[in-house]
């Protein structure tokens, strides 16, 4: 098996264009799959946004891979998030309606001020907001404030504490947390027989929803889980960094333990990391945004491109975002929400 290096190529369009005897308007026909006011086809404006966005190749990378200019590149990202931008209130609904939500954030430099790169997600969307602030304005534009159904998986930051919907913590980050404590306190035999008691609770806990068993021993199997835990967090301690790790289990009670009785529910936050995983990766590499109007371009194409390789149904992710600016070429007003793929059902 082998292949050719695929090259840009130039192609020159004669188009035809008409004067109305009557009204002397001037009617001229549009290039086949080319947005309005582009120089740039559809394929290669797919092409060039699913390497930036979502394979996060930097800009000048793909500058060099292209042939084309920076500026050009620059201008095409934003005229085409353009078309896009109602979109994010398509997303934003179904995120909210979502019966298992998650959100996390990293940092993320815009105009060489420091920032954040928010994600809110389910198995089906991504929802990208790329923020000057970590504040809770944040997720507070995302959730609203009218009750939502389901079940937000977070980790302990109180940004998400507010948010209208019910909360489960995420054990990855208490299983570190509880690790810590035998690292902080090394010569510490009581606090080696509590990490050693909950740690591997919290471990079972995560491994638990992955195993291929029926709902009944599912279910069974973590009420047996968080009973124990339950008692590890009761039983008297004399340690203060013991005690202080109890009192957390037991004032949050209220948001450990929805995966026991919704195995839907993960105990973990691990879709979100995963998730942010890129955009790490592209932090490093690109050093972040440039001005705000990037960091707007950035939060709707990632959300869109992302989204869509989750729903894509085994076809090329290129050839669907192609698709939906072909569709855009043919009636730039045509409504896009009516063209993007639902999310497929939530598994009871």
């Amino acid at each position: 098996m082998e292949s050719e290096p695929v090259q840009p190529q130039k192609i020159l369009y004669r188009l035809a264009h008409k004067e109305c005897s009557r009204c002397h308007r001037v009617f001229r026909a549009k290039a086949p799959g080319v947005l309005p006011k582009s120089l740039y086809g559809n394929q290669i404006t797919a092409q060039v946004a699913v390497m930036h966005y979502f394979h996060g190749i930097p800009m000048g990378r793909v500058c060099e891979m292209t042939g084309i200019g920076f500026g050009s590149l620059v201008d095409l990202f934003h005229r085409v998030a353009g078309y896009f931008g109602l979109l994010m209130d398509l997303l934003k609904e179904q995120y909210r309606l979502s019966p298992v939500k998650h959100a996390d954030e990293t940092g993320w430099r815009n105009d060489g001020q420091s920032g954040y790169a928010w994600l809110f997600c389910t198995p089906q969307t991504s929802l990208y907001s790329f923020q000057n602030t970590r504040s809770a304005s944040v997720p507070r534009s995302i959730f609203g404030d009218e009750k939502l159904p389901g079940v937000l998986v977070v980790d302990r930051y109180n940004a998400y504490n507010k948010a209208p919907a019910q909360i489960q913590y995420c054990y990855a980050h208490l299983l570190r947390d509880v690790e810590k404590l035998e690292k902080d306190f090394p010569e510490s035999a009581e606090i080696k027989a509590f990490v050693s008691t909950l740690a591997p609770l919290l471990a079972q806990t995560m491994h638990l929803r992955t195993q291929p068993i029926p709902d009944e021993q599912y279910y069974r199997q973590a009420q047996e889980i968080r009973e124990k835990i339950l008692k590890v967090n009761q039983s008297p301690a004399q340690h203060l960094a013991i005690r202080t790790m109890q009192d957390l289990f037991q004032s949050q009670e209220h948001r450990l333990y929805h995966w026991v009785q919704d195995r839907r529910v993960p105990p973990d936050n691990n879709l979100a990391e995963r998730d942010l995983r890129p955009t790490v990766i592209a932090r490093k590499v690109s050093f972040g945004s440039s001005s705000d109007a990037g960091a707007k371009t950035r939060s709707i194409l990632m959300s869109v491109l992302h989204t869509l390789n989750k729903r894509r149904n085994d076809q090329p992710l290129e050839s669907i975002f192609k698709n939906l600016l072909d569709e855009i070429a043919k009636n730039p007003k045509v409504q896009i929400a009516s063209l993007f793929p639902e999310p497929k059902p939530h598994p009871p």
